[in-house]
């Protein structure tokens, strides 16, 4: 960094969301300029999937979709702005405008006169691919392990199981919101119609609409409804087996004991 300069970096978040940056405001900002995924990426210069990504983890962090898009492959996609999406863009640009008018008046003032001056930043950084914002619904403590119950939509609910140290560190209470994190290569997938008997308390019904094969495993993308999203990875020969096509009704399931919780 240049003498003299100082570069503000906003990360916007509200009650129990997790940190959206400039470069998901870009994306977002991007897809609804140019009205599809694709058009986006090749505007910014990223990949395909990273919007694609970055889209589907902003909406998985508000209560409400930011954008509502459809998935078309390489070859292109709808995408629609919403109201929440609006207001996200609003907001933050107009809080980045102010923060940089106050770096700009610290860096022309000169960082020795504030000795006293810390800045810093405090972000969540998790490589599960499935990051949540939920709201407790239901605590049910035990012994040893509390189940909690978090409200995901409307239709769908996330079952935890930690422990009493672990709830009691938290604050885990009906009404709290939290951020429930699942790795992808937790969550198996059957065909909705096929669901095998298995002890797993969670089980989600989605669709396909994003399935990308490497040499040994499959990244299979799940819509589950009010525009969120649901990853798993898991072998392509098994998903070869069922099969498994973008389209298809799909439930996935995962063990509660796998599901970790975070809290502000």
């Amino acid at each position: 960094m240049a003498d003299g300069m100082i570069e503000a970096m906003l990360a916007l978040r509200g009650r129990g969301q997790g940190p959206i940056g400039r470069d998901r405001i870009s994306m977002l900002e991007a897809v609804a300029t140019h009205g599809s995924i694709t058009q986006a990426a090749k505007a910014l210069g990223f990949s395909y999937k990273a919007v694609w990504d970055g889209i589907n983890a902003i909406n998985n962090l508000l209560p409400r979709p930011a954008l509502l898009a459809q998935a078309g492959g390489r070859g292109g996609g709808g995408a629609l702005l919403t109201e929440e999406g609006h207001r996200l863009i609003t907001a933050f640009r107009r809080l980045e405008a102010k923060l940089s008018r106050i770096s700009q008046a610290i860096a022309e003032d000169g960082l020795d006169s504030h000795p006293d001056l810390l800045f810093w930043s405090v972000a969540m950084k998790t490589s599960a691919r499935n990051a949540f914002r939920c709201q407790v619904t239901e605590v049910k403590r035990a012994p040893v392990n509390v189940e909690v119950v978090l409200r995901l939509s409307e239709s769908n609910n996330i079952v935890a199981v930690i422990t009493n140290d672990s709830a009691d560190e938290l604050g885990i209470i009906p009404g709290r919101d939290a951020m429930a994190l699942v790795k992808s290569s937790f969550v198996m997938l059957a065909p909705a119609d096929q669901m095998p008997r298995v002890s797993t308390r969670n089980r989600i019904i989605g669709t396909v609409v994003e399935r990308i094969d490497g040499g040994v495993n499959s990244e299979i993308i799940l819509d589950i409804g009010d525009g969120k999203t649901l990853t798993s990875v898991v072998t392509k020969d098994s998903v070869d087996a069922m099969p498994i096509a973008i389209g298809d009704r799909v439930c996935a399931f995962f063990m509660a004991s796998q599901v970790i919780l975070a809290t502000d």
